[in-house]
């Protein structure tokens, strides 16, 4: 007997519940935690400094093993916040008692106060608290089945963390996301999640999040009947979980090489894999974990042909799943115990567990929280496009006014008829002129706009051609902090800001024959190697990009001088084909098209603040041509959105 075993395997373990004094960490080695609670009993400390220590004493001490004392002390925290006023704390309070709740099985209690963190946080624009919050929120939706309001608090989360800065933060994130596609069995976005959470824990170093990323990886892969691979990354989650003393993530590694080993007929190995982590959940006081191991036992007994003990392990399973409203456990433990009573010839009861299982499946999986988690989905895709795009076609609504005044003061010079004729006469000369500035500003605005030869080539033919070149190389920067400093900054002073970075960098691409294309928001686009084609395009890019990121340096460092909001910027940088040229009639703008363009923006978004990155093309030419000139650090495979793994290079001056 064999079963998928889609679900189970990684629902309970990939969602991760964070505290508001940061991210959830599991249990590595013995706090000291007398001393947090006479931090909290020393009234001579200050109230935030009590606070704090009562809110870190209780998640230590109780959160895991005693959720009605870890309720209590909620409680005492929030009543003694809000005496205080302390709204930041009031709100943590009630983040510990939804985390409480959600522990004893009480999800729609846990949201119900998670949510009113979410307006306190939001009252006093805490944004990391809020984040904590809404990722709680999402978490305890995705283990009731609600997919998509699970989907809808994790994006958000995961747009204050990138916000924020938290690589850490933003890996949680990215898994707990990657879950929920997981949950609605889109197994290709979550895989995508995944390595993107996998690689960047590996990056900061942070095990447990690696061992997580892990896990769930594995899950991906035994569905896909890549055996080896699964066992190999389930092995490396519970060498990880042991050596930093992670009981949770030791339990679900445990179930999932148990799972996978009932997948391939061993028995034998998944019953000591699935007592151990029985045992483990047992343990930690992991109701959740008990439910799915006690499941999944109750499986390998069914396919050794022991249905009555099957029964027996499969209801203990499914009373754990009901008390703490897990829709997921419930479902295969109603699946087991279907199986189990049809073997037993217990019609009846085999009915009743056919209907429980396939209405509970049906609840997750349907097509209207599909719907929902795509639209969530490409809102957050494409939102930020959507208001670079109006920032764009503003841009050129400016121009094509200029065009008009232009046009309208030729009208104006040859109104007035014959009549008029010796009246004009006398203006004649006076009015040439005037049309002949305006001729010049014309065209040097053209220019701004469009290279030489293809103003020149518009201006003989009314339209240019699109180009096919066969080898440029493009340059995306993108500025962190962006939308921070746009909260901290009036606009006029925040557009100062942005025309003193971009003008430096228009000088820059002049300096070094490099043609820029487009501003995008915050966002700056330039090419090398067209109209025209060179051969030196790549080198030209990269000393460039290097002087953009000793500019922007400079300017943090005058900023952080003045204790003013500075910028700091990513730069991806890539080489190959395009085709460059104007499109339409009217509105128009130079600009390139092609795979090159979507791979050097992958560079960009892929990198890291205050290095260039490149690809693996534009590093072939570069060492080529430059001799010793720069230094490059090799990155390995890095995960590149709607690429797969790219190999990528910082890039620096000897």
């Amino acid at each position: 007997m064999t079963t998928s075993f889609k679900k189970p395997n990684w629902i309970m373990f990939v969602a991760v519940l964070l505290a508001c004094t940061g991210a959830a960490v599991p249990a590595r080695a013995q706090h000291n935690i007398d001393s947090l609670w006479g931090a909290w009993k020393n009234t001579a400390l200050p109230d935030t400094q009590r606070l704090k220590a009562l809110n870190q004493y209780t998640g230590k001490r109780f959160l895991h093993s005693d959720p009605d004392s870890a309720m209590h002390y909620g409680e005492v925290m929030f009543a003694f916040a809000e005496a205080k006023g302390a709204r930041k704390f009031m709100g943590q309070a009630l983040v510990l008692q939804g985390r409480a709740l959600s522990a004893k099985g009480d999800r729609a209690g846990s949201i119900e106060h998670l949510e009113r963190a979410v307006e306190l946080f939001e009252s006093i624009d805490d944004k990391r608290d809020l984040m904590v919050a809404l990722n709680n929120i999402g978490n305890g939706e995705m283990e009731r089945g609600d997919l998509a309001h699970a989907i809808e608090h994790l994006t958000r989360s995961l747009k204050i963390a990138e916000e924020l800065g938290d690589s850490s933060l933003v890996a949680r994130m990215l898994g707990n996301i990657g879950g929920v596609y997981h949950q609605q069995e889109d197994t290709a976005n979550a895989m995508v999640y995944y390595q993107r959470r996998v690689a960047m824990a590996k990056a900061i170093g942070q095990k447990d999040i690696l061992g997580e990323g892990l896990s769930n990886m594995g899950v991906i892969h035994q569905q896909r009947k890549e055996y080896e691979r699964a066992i190999a990354e389930y092995e490396e989650a519970l060498a990880l979980a042991r050596e930093i003393g992670y009981r949770e993530m030791e339990h679900s590694s445990l179930h999932n090489l148990g799972a996978l080993y009932i997948e391939t007929h061993d028995f034998a190995r998944a019953m000591d894999m699935l007592e151990q982590a029985l045992a483990v959940a047992k343990a930690v006081d992991n109701q959740n974990g008990e439910a799915y191991s006690l499941t999944s036992i109750g499986e390998v007994y069914l396919a050794l042909g022991d249905a009555s003990k099957a029964v027996s392990s499969a209801s203990q399973g499914l009373a754990l799943a009901r008390a703490t409203q897990d829709i997921s456990a419930q479902q295969e433990a109603a699946k087991i115990l279907y199986k189990a009573q049809k073997a037993l010839g217990n019609g009846r009861e085999a009915l009743a567990m056919h209907e429980l299982w396939t209405s509970l499946r049906d609840s997750v999986v349907n097509d209207e929280n599909k719907q929902e988690i795509m639209s969530q989905r490409f809102q957050y895709d494409y939102e930020k496009k959507e208001a670079l795009l109006q920032a764009e076609q503003e841009k050129k609504d400016a121009i094509a006014a200029e065009e008009l005044r232009r046009k309208n003061l030729q009208r104006n010079a040859f109104i007035g008829g014959f009549g008029l004729m010796v009246l004009l006469a006398g203006v004649f000369f006076t009015q040439r002129n005037r049309i002949s500035k305006e001729k010049k500003r014309s065209e040097e605005l053209l220019l701004n706009i469009l290279p030489a030869e293809v103003a020149e080539e518009l201006k003989a033919k009314g339209e240019a051609d699109a180009k096919q070149i066969e080898q440029v190389t493009v340059l995306f920067t993108d500025f962190k902090g962006f939308t921070a400093m746009s909260e901290q900054l009036s606009p006029k002073e925040l557009v100062r800001d942005i025309h003193e970075c971009f003008s430096a960098f228009d000088h820059i691409m002049a300096k070094h024959g490099i043609e820029k294309i487009k501003t995008i928001g915050d966002a700056y686009m330039a090419a090398g190697g067209l109209p025209t084609p060179n051969t030196t395009h790549a080198l030209d890019v990269v000393k460039a990009a290097l002087e953009i990121r000793d500019f922007i340096a400079q300017g943090k460092a005058q900023k952080v001088a003045a204790g003013l909001p500075y910028f700091e910027i990513r730069i991806g940088i890539h080489t190959g084909p395009v085709v460059a040229g104007i499109v339409g009639v009217k509105k128009f703008a130079y600009d390139i098209w092609g795979d090159t363009v979507n791979t050097a923006s992958r560079m960009e978004s892929s990198g890291e603040v205050g290095q260039v990155n490149i690809s693996e093309a534009t590093f072939a030419l570069v060492r080529e041509q430059a001799g010793n000139l720069f230094h490059f650090t090799a990155r390995g495979k890095v995960q590149a959105k709607g690429k797969g793994e790219m190999e990528m290079y910082f890039v620096d001056r000897h």
